[in-house]
């Protein structure tokens, strides 16, 4: 499957783990827009308590601030929807879990909420390293229902998070 020109492996999650798991590397998530979902994905594969560490949804932006360390200016400059948020997310959760990478979204997944700037179907993912922290907005279709909006952007998650790791040098 492609998604945003990103292609997504039959199951993800299984090569996440594997991949993970070779490197000795840890993944921890911070989830707005999907809700738990990229954790739920994770751990519905056999093994994931070896490389997953665990996740926050902070569907608020008080729980972005008070679980994550969000500063609430950044939200107020930039909006909960931006790459800033997402970088600092993801840099929040890997501090505040001790995990090697992680990962974070922010989004509007439909059907309203969206605006001119942030159409419905906007979502950022944020990954965080020792290395870097870097944002990717995504624009899927707007027409899209909210559970494919959803899904789609868990599994652009998983592929950034897995590309990340082959990155990393053992």
């Amino acid at each position: 499957m492609k998604i945003n020109s990103i292609i997504i492996p039959p199951d993800p999650s299984e090569q996440l783990r594997i991949m993970f798991s070779d490197k000795g590397l840890t993944l921890a998530t911070a989830e707005s827009c999907t809700g738990g979902l990229v954790g739920a994905l994770i751990t519905a594969t056999p093994g994931s308590s070896a490389v997953y560490k665990g996740g926050f949804v902070t569907y608020t932006n008080q729980m972005k601030t008070q679980l994550l360390g969000v500063p609430e200016s950044l939200i107020e400059q930039h909006t909960e929807v931006s790459a800033p948020v997402a970088r600092a997310m993801a840099e929040g959760a890997r501090t505040h879990t001790g995990a090697d990478i992680a990962i974070s979204l922010t989004g509007v997944a439909g059907p309203g909420g969206g605006s001119q700037s942030t159409p419905v179907g906007t979502v950022y993912i944020g990954v965080s390293t020792p290395a870097h922290t870097f944002a990717v907005r995504y624009c899927m279709p707007a027409y899209l229902p909210r559970h494919e909006i959803r899904s789609r952007a868990a599994l652009l998650s998983l592929a950034l998070a897995c590309r990340e790791a082959q990155n990393i040098r053992e």
